[in-house]
């Protein structure tokens, strides 16, 4: 026996026996109750809202994150009285050693190529060592992005070190100043010692660029350990 009610998408077999009247009892009440329900046809369905993605940083600190050109210039002040301290403690240095070892002119005119290339590598060794100084500087005054501020340390550099040249250039065309200046005759030609001024200016670019952005990451270690802390 099976009996289709309104409303139902499905013909339902009504068991036999006592159990028939119960059956037809239940089922009417469930029909009655479905009919009850009502949707508004205008009514969009809602929908639960999405998680709100959870950020490691508090959003009020965004805002001091990025290059900080306060942090950076002050770093780059670093690195310039760390670069004269450095290379005024190695000159006198290298002169008590040249008097102890009685080491003159005339010995360095004697290898001009040895020497250039100690003097070169030491003074780009304490320039690297002076702007690792600014950037760690720059890393601490600024908080986060370190390596950032590193970076901004030698670019103010590489910038007053442009102009500065420029300045140089222009009143060496009008006074000559680099013609009257005393220079050592050493015997190296003219083109070796350009070839070696360029290398030596492009590992000085290179190394104190690699040495302030490592130093401003290593400034700002010191903020992200006391971060732990808290």
């Amino acid at each position: 026996m099976s009996q289709q009610y309104p409303g139902d998408t499905a013909t339902i077999a009504a068991p036999a026996g006592d159990s028939t009247q119960r059956y037809e009892e239940a089922r009417a009440a469930a029909s009655r109750a479905m009919s009850t329900i009502t949707v508004p046809a205008d009514q969009p369905l809602r929908t639960p809202p999405p998680a709100a993605a959870q950020s490691d940083v508090d959003p009020e600190l965004l805002s001091y994150r990025g290059f900080k050109f306060g942090a950076a210039f002050f770093g780059w002040l670093i690195a310039i009285a760390m670069s004269v301290l450095l290379l005024a403690a190695v000159s006198a240095a290298a002169f008590g050693t040249a008097q102890v070892l009685n080491y003159t002119t005339s010995d360095a005119k004697a290898q001009p190529g040895a020497a250039s290339i100690t003097a070169a590598a030491v003074t780009i060794f304490m320039l690297t060592l002076a702007f690792y100084t600014g950037g760690y500087v720059a890393g601490r005054l600024a908080r986060f992005d370190g390596g950032r501020q590193g970076f901004g340390v030698w670019m103010i550099a590489v910038f007053v070190g442009a102009i500065a040249g420029g300045l140089s250039w222009f009143l060496n065309s009008q006074y000559d100043l680099i013609g009257n200046l005393p220079r050592p005759n050493v015997a190296l030609s003219n083109h070796t010692i350009l070839l070696g001024s360029a290398a030596a200016a492009a590992a000085l670019l290179v190394f104190t660029l690699i040495a302030a952005i490592v130093g401003g990451k290593s400034g700002r270690r010191y903020h992200d350990r006391i971060d732990e802390l808290l």
